[in-house]
């Protein structure tokens, strides 16, 4: 994008994806005007936060309508934190699109760093909090951003301090559905190093696609796994995408449920250990992250993380509102 410039810090502004929504709140910035799609946007994340308001009825479904040159003026925001090649490949945009809403009404300012896996990314990625601390400068809110920095710091070291022994740790296979009738599943690397996979890393698990040559879910590569292929890549812990905010019950009325039905499937390590767990939301910011990561060491090490807190509410809270 070249260099970007702010007059002070966006008072309106916009996402596409929850990462860049979420570290913008985190900041003091207040909510998205826009986000992709409501339910793959964590907002019990945010709503769970003692004293901070949230109302996601106030945020506009971008896709909902088609993510049109229209709707962005509608919106009318200072700043658009969107990675414009994202508007153009799933979107239909092109260039002169870009730079007419760039002049018209506010700059562009992000990078799509969910994953590694797609080859038309071929700029810097960064990881979460390097790109969150590019944001801290646009809205002047460093003292937030150090704040989160040291919390998030505290949360790797509880989690280094109850991690059970490497030899102890699960083999792990990262999915995405890609029917209903839980048999085809999109795979997804843990090692891809992408933000969307921060916590199952932090957490230790060791991929159970590291020793094959099944590839990463990308934009040119949807190819997909069935029941036989995870019969023979067998993982003890399966990890399934795209049910974020669905209730335990939901989840295993959904999920767990048509993967037990099939007569194949329980020959599956995580069929027979009931280790089919909700993996939660495709982007995170901050927040969300803490979020995630601590729903997932309580489900995948119970005896470890059952009195530990990683997702510290009050305290994010206090951060988000300005009470350093």
């Amino acid at each position: 994008m070249g260099a970007v410039e702010f007059d002070g810090p966006p008072e309106r502004w916009t996402a596409l994806l929850p990462t860049f929504a979420d570290m913008a709140f985190a900041l003091g910035g207040g909510q998205t005007l826009g986000i992709q799609n409501h339910d793959r946007f964590a907002n019990e994340a945010f709503e769970d936060l003692p004293g901070v308001e949230f109302n996601v009825d106030e945020i506009v479904e971008l896709v909902a309508d088609g993510v049109s040159r229209e709707l962005f003026y509608k919106m009318d925001a200072d700043a658009h934190f969107i990675d414009p090649h994202l508007l153009r490949l799933w979107y239909g945009w092109d260039q002169a699109d870009v730079d007419e809403v760039k002049r018209s009404l506010g700059p562009f300012f992000g990078n799509f760093i969910r994953r590694h896996s797609d080859d038309w990314h071929d700029y810097r990625y960064y990881t979460l909090y390097e790109a969150f601390g590019l944001m801290a400068e646009v809205f002047q809110a460093q003292e937030r951003y150090q704040a989160f920095v040291e919390l998030h710091e505290r949360m790797l070291k509880l989690i280094d301090e109850h991690l059970p022994p490497a030899d102890q740790r699960p083999t792990a296979l990262l999915v995405f559905p890609a029917d209903g009738s839980g048999s085809q599943f999109y795979p997804f690397r843990i090692d891809d190093g992408g933000v969307s996979t921060k916590q199952w890393r932090e957490l230790g698990l060791t991929d159970a696609l590291a020793e094959t040559d099944v590839g990463h879910y990308s934009f040119s590569d949807r190819g997909t796994l069935d029941l036989e292929a995870l019969i023979e890549i067998d993982p003890e812990v399966l990890l399934v995408r795209n049910y974020g905010g669905t209730s335990e019950s939901e989840f295993q009325e959904k999920v767990v449920k048509p993967i037990q039905e099939e007569t194949v499937s329980d020959s599956i390590q995580a069929v027979q250990n009931d280790a089919i767990y909700n993996a939660g939301y495709l982007d995170q910011g901050p927040i969300i992250n803490f979020y995630h990561t601590d729903r997932a060491a309580k489900d995948i090490y119970p005896d470890s993380f059952e009195d530990v807190t990683l997702f510290d509410r009050e305290r994010i809270a206090e951060i988000v509102q300005g009470n350093i």
